[in-house]
């Protein structure tokens, strides 16, 4: 059984973390620093955009292993920055090796903030020397490798569980998140950003990259704030086996606590997207192929009619039709059913392929359950056994002014 509980990345065994100023911003936490007392096993997800930040790109060349830490900086994305870019990156790896006594090879880095900026490498060697001396465990710790690490994110993004192998052993997993903005995130293992940091005490093996495909297919890539894939996408997962279980790589308790802390994250980021005020959940059921529910999935949290609808709880069911039909997936035209969930209500709008409504009294229904902080629209395409859920949010005014003002 898996529970969610109160803590932060540092909740499994072994792990401490910091967050601290470096200049790089004005005055907010820029730099986090995760360090595992013992060299974890590492498995990565980056970016499928083919204009990859330089962070990105010396991950995927290097493909460690294994990682024992793991630096973040914040407020400059090192991307489209050239050789310097991936000079930098290589810096970075050494500086926390020489403060940690590490392998660089052990040692990753995500970065996040405006493009085509170069490093400060003066401020960013400063912020990882104090960030390795504040290293610690618990809720402050937690607290300041999470604030670090986001650019125009709002909230928070954490999960921590706990489970119970089938061997019996205890584990906890945990993890933390930063994205708002430039998300719509394709990620692969080996292949405004999502970073995401998750740590376990579980032991895992190679076979696990399989599953972790998985849930970051089932996860992480079913949020669109905005249909923009980042240039540094990265998801690390490190598992440092301090719990002493057996290998969890296909330990169905592990995979349901993974699966739950990174769905979590995943609402957490549509929820926050930039100047949205409303989480958009999209079920899609009935199709044929696992890609047609993703495609109308895809199709309808993308769509700026939509979002602009969902903004206004605009009863335009026309526009969600408009946005199936577009994503090139099947469905029977006779059996479509779409729902509207929101609140208490739960509203159907078309049945058989026809409308359920037509009279103004009925509109205002659709209306009124749209007009709740999660909106659910369900969507039966009528052809086969396949679903799929995933998670976007609407289009507001603060959105345009959110982005128009980025770099300024």
């Amino acid at each position: 059984m898996v529970e969610i509980i109160d803590g932060g990345i540092t909740t499994p065994q072994g792990f401490k973390a910091a967050g601290v100023h470096s200049g790089v911003k004005y005055r907010s936490l820029d730099m986090g620093l995760l360090y595992s007392e013992v060299p974890a096993t590492a498995y990565c997800a980056f970016t499928s955009n083919n204009v990859k930040a330089a962070p990105v790109q010396v991950m995927m060349e290097e493909n460690s292993p294994q990682l024992q830490a793991v630096v973040v900086n914040s407020g400059n994305a090192n991307a489209l920055t050239g050789h310097r870019g991936i000079e930098d990156v290589h810096a970075m790896k050494q500086s926390v090796a020489q403060e940690l006594n590490l392998d660089p090879k052990t040692v990753g880095v995500m970065s996040t903030g405006l493009i085509g900026r170069f490093l400060d490498m003066h401020k960013i060697r400063y912020g990882i020397s104090r960030a390795a001396r504040s290293l610690d465990v618990g809720p402050t710790s937690d607290q300041s490798i999470r604030e670090a690490i986001m650019t125009t994110d709002t909230i928070p993004k954490e999960c921590a569980v706990r489970a119970r192998l089938s061997d019996g052993t205890l584990i906890y997993v945990a993890a933390i998140s930063k994205g708002s903005g430039m998300i719509s995130p394709h990620m692969q293992v080996l292949h405004g950003t999502t970073l995401s940091l998750i740590t376990t005490d579980a032991t895992l093996g190679p076979d696990f990259a399989e599953v972790w495909q998985s849930i970051l297919d089932d996860t992480m890539n079913m949020v669109s704030v905005d249909g923009d894939q980042s240039t540094n996408d990265t998801a690390i997962l490190l598992a440092n086996g301090l719990s002493k279980s057996k290998p969890a790589d296909h330990d169905p308790e592990f995979e349901a606590a993974l699966r739950t802390v990174m769905t979590k994250i995943a609402r957490t980021i549509a929820m926050d997207g930039e100047g949205a005020s409303k989480l958009i959940e999209v079920k899609v059921s009935g199709a044929e192929t696992r890609d047609d529910a993703v495609s109308v999935v895809k199709a309808i949290t993308n769509s700026p009619l939509v979002k602009s609808a969902i903004f206004g709880s605009d009863p335009n069911y026309g526009r969600l039709m408009m946005a199936v039909g577009n994503s090139g997936a099947k469905f029977d035209h006779e059996n479509i059913r779409l729902t509207i969930k929101g609140g208490d209500m739960e509203v159907p709008i078309l049945d058989s392929g026809a409308p359920v409504f037509q009279d103004e009294r009925s509109v205002e229904v659709v209306r009124m359950a749209m007009d709740n902080k999660e909106v659910s629209i369900l969507v039966d395409l009528g052809v086969g056994d396949e679903e799929v859920t995933g998670w976007g949010c609407d289009l507001t005014y603060d959105y345009v002014r959110i982005n128009a003002e980025y770099a300024s």
